[in-house]
């Protein structure tokens, strides 16, 4: 992983139930991200949930992706 490249981890299927609880969507409202991705972690497969950490000055947001 590039140093610039911000962290990306695959959710457990207990955490995407509940963040997809927690916003009240279904898994096709959360953007995609291509399963021929490189930056996509080990063993991602289509339907799992990534979970991206973005690091800006001190504040870290997190994005979701659905792989495709």
């Amino acid at each position: 992983m590039h140093i610039l490249q911000p962290k990306q981890t695959k959710i457990s299927e207990k955490e995407a139930q509940e963040l997809l609880s927690k916003l009240n969507i279904s898994k096709s409202q959360i953007p995609k991200i291509l399963s021929s991705d490189a930056a996509l972690p080990e063993g991602a497969v289509a339907g799992d949930i990534i979970k991206i950490e973005r690091k800006e000055n001190d504040r870290t947001t997190f994005y979701f992706r659905v792989v495709v």
